[in-house]
C-alpha cells in the first residue's frame, strides 16, 4: 500500500461533502419534526391513576425515583390507595431506559417528549411532585401502542386525559364480568 492513500481517501470524503447542500437548522427558530415515540427528558404522570405502589421506583436500575407514601384510607375495598407525599425523579442520573414506565401496572407514568430541560446546576434537574402534577399531559407513544393506534402525536399540542392512556382493550372483561367470574363464585 502506498504512503498517503489514507489521506487521499479522507480528502475524497471532504471533497464529496464540500458541494452538498448544508442541512443546518436554525434551532430554536426552526425545528425538525420528531417521531411520536421519542423518549424525552420529561415524564408524564397521571395522579388519578397512581396508587403509590412504587413499582416504578423498584424497577428503576439506578434508583432515581423517590416515593414517600402514607395510608390514605380511600379505595379500601379495591385495595389500599396510598397518599403520595413525595414523588421525585432525578433526571440528572436517568438513562431514559423506560423500565419504570413498563413496570407501572396502572399506566400512571409515561415517558414525555420534551428535551429542553438543560440547567446549570444538577439540583435543578429533579422533577418534583408539584411539577409532575402541573405539567402538560403529552405522553410519548413509546411503549403505548394504544396511543399510536389512535394517531396521537405528542407534538401536536393536544393533551391526553387520564382515561385515554390505559392499555386496556375493548376485549377485556368488564368489572361486572370479573365480579361474576371471581367474587360471586362459591
Amino acid at each position: 500500500m502506498t504512503y498517503g492513500a489514507g489521506i487521499a481517501k479522507g480528502l475524497m470524503v471532504t471533497m464529496r461533502n464540500l458541494f452538498r447542500k448544508p442541512t443546518t437548522v436554525q434551532y430554536p427558530e426552526e425545528r425538525l419534526p420528531q417521531h411520536p415515540r421519542f423518549r424525552g427528558e420529561d415524564f408524564v404522570w397521571y395522579e388519578e391513576r397512581c396508587t403509590g405502589c412504587a413499582s416504578c421506583a423498584k424497577y428503576c436500575p439506578l434508583g432515581i425515583i423517590k416515593i414517600v407514601t402514607s395510608p390514605s384510607g380511600t379505595q379500601t375495598q379495591e385495595g389500599e390507595k396510598y397518599r403520595l407525599e413525595v414523588f421525585d425523579i432525578d433526571i440528572a442520573r436517568c438513562m431514559f431506559c423506560g423500565l419504570c414506565v413498563e413496570a407501572c401496572p396502572y399506566d400512571a407514568l409515561h415517558m414525555g417528549s420534551g428535551f429542553e430541560r438543560g440547567r446549570y446546576a444538577r439540583n435543578d434537574l429533579t422533577i418534583h411532585i408539584d411539577e409532575l402534577k402541573s405539567a402538560p399531559k403529552r405522553p410519548s407513544t413509546w411503549f403505548r401502542p394504544q396511543l399510536e393506534a389512535k394517531g396521537y402525536d405528542p407534538f401536536s399540542g393536544e393533551t391526553v386525559p387520564w382515561q385515554g392512556v390505559s392499555r386496556a382493550s375493548k376485549n377485556d372483561p368488564t368489572k361486572e364480568e370479573m365480579d361474576s367470574r371471581w367474587v360471586e363464585r362459591q
